[in-house]
């Protein structure tokens, strides 16, 4: 009996020597707790977040004395890896000169703050001081709360919803868009002659009166070539931060540039297509009257940009933010809450619901497992950086007119949009399951983000 309490003591005063090394050896004072800024919300929130989240979300971490243990070092060191998996605060708390955090690094950092989900219970077992305190959790807040009434909030947003983490769209006017360029655009995007055989146009794979898609899971080009990877619509694409789901362009010019060379899209080149457009005497005109220069690969894709910009879909949401509570049944009200109690406005987030970040597909179980078959359109950013840590990363699509948008996902493995719903909790949220009729809640939501494009009801 004697010996055995001999080995509980020894075991407890092991155990409490863990935490309590940890206290003495206090945290790294890593980059973002040196940060400089004429800000002080911003430098304050820094110093907070860099003494708190340091170790799981950012690769500064400091690997205490037992993660030499065998055990230890392998929980620890998939801690580490999957803290820089959903977000690395070295990377995304310190924006270019002049730029804002971007939003959804607000919204997953304030998810977890308001509920209290980071850092997680074992966490805390062997880190005594490293919960946030209130004084620390409303610091955070308010820096957040400040960047977006500054930077993200429209213009006209209620009151109560100006510090949500979703936000209206701004009207079209707003955008100062040049109403010549839009028509010239316009004209380009639905002209077939941009592609080899004057068969496929912009318009082919994102049809206006199909949600800006072509409503099928791959795109058909040329010769009836068939893509690998589903088509995003181009409504309100002007609001995503990169083009593709791998994000290889920068912007709607740099994006409209790309189909025309892909050999299983239009399979042209520029030279060919201003060939033919040079034979349109009135087309040829009326862009000269835009485009003194005259047709080039520049002058022609900012044309389609500019039009593309103008493709805003204001719906009943929006309304509703703005603050006409009735734009809203009270079951959509219901769905629009779960969406945000279930975390899904911390990838959905801005105006347009998504296109701001990329995220892995399959976050808390392996999506690509159960599906069976990894191909390469799968690996997402990865194909573009060539970054181990960015495989599987995929664009965050937009959730503006989603019921109209099918099929859904980078792979348009279902047309079912309650479906697409309960995958996503699967495999994006802690949760992995919600019930029958809160699925139902949040489809009923996602309906009311179907808008109207130029005054028409969308269908």
């Amino acid at each position: 009996m004697k010996r055995l309490i001999v080995v509980l003591i020894v075991l407890v005063l092991f155990s409490l020597s863990l935490p309590v090394s940890n206290l003495i050896a206090g945290l790294p004072a890593g980059t973002l707790r040196t940060v400089t800024s004429d800000d002080p919300l911003y430098r304050n929130a820094m110093a907070v977040l860099g003494a708190k989240c340091v170790n799981c979300h950012t690769p500064e971490y400091k690997l205490p004395f037992y993660a030499a243990f065998p055990i230890a070092k392998g929980i620890i060191e998939h801690d580490i890896r999957t803290g820089l998996k959903f977000i690395n605060y070295l990377e995304t708390l310190i924006p270019e000169e002049g730029e804002p955090v971007s939003e959804v690094v607000l919204a997953k950092t304030e998810q977890v703050i308001a509920d209290g989900s980071m850092p997680p219970m074992r966490y805390l077992a062997l880190h005594w001081n490293g919960g946030l305190t209130k004084a620390e959790r409303e610091t955070v807040l308010k820096w957040i709360q400040d960047v977006r009434a500054q930077h993200y909030a429209t213009e006209g947003v209620a009151p109560k919803f100006r510090h949500e983490m979703v936000q209206p769209l701004p009207p079209v006017e707003s955008l100062n868009l040049d109403a010549r360029k839009v028509a010239l655009g316009d004209k380009l995007f639905h002209d077939p002659r941009l592609s080899t055989d004057n068969t496929i146009s912009c318009a082919s794979c994102h049809d206006l009166q199909k949600g800006g898609t072509d409503q099928a899971r791959f795109s058909t080009g040329v010769g009836g070539a068939v893509g690998d990877i589903n088509a995003p619509t181009v409504f309100n694409a002007g609001f995503q931060f990169m083009q593709f789901w791998d994000g290889r362009a920068a912007d709607l010019q740099e994006q409209a540039d790309g189909p025309v060379n892909n050999p299983i899209e239009m399979a042209s080149n520029w030279p060919e297509v201003i060939g033919k457009l040079e034979q349109d005497e009135a087309l040829t005109r009326e862009f000269l009257a835009v485009y003194p220069g005259g047709y080039s690969k520049d002058t022609i894709t900012e044309a389609i940009a500019v039009f593309e910009e103008s493709l805003l879909t204001p719906s009943r949401f929006d309304r509703y933010l703005q603050g006409e509570e009735n734009a809203l049944t009270d079951n959509e009200k219901r769905g629009y809450a779960l969406f945000k109690q279930y975390g899904c406005a911390t990838c959905h987030a801005g105006k347009i619901l998504g296109g701001q970040s990329f995220e892995k597909m399959g976050l808390y179980q392996d999506y690509f497992a159960d599906r069976g078959n990894v191909h390469t359109p799968d690996y997402g950013r990865f194909n573009f950086t060539q970054r181990e840590e960015d495989r599987f990363k995929l664009k965050v699509p937009t959730l503006r007119n989603i019921a109209i948008t099918f099929p859904y996902f980078h792979d348009g493995t279902t047309s079912d949009l309650k479906e697409a719903v309960n995958t996503m909790v699967k495999y994006q949220t802690r949760h992995a399951r919600i019930s029958d009729r809160e699925a139902d809640l949040i489809v009923a939501f996602l309906k009311s983000l179907t808008g109207e494009l130029a005054g028409q009801p969308l269908q």
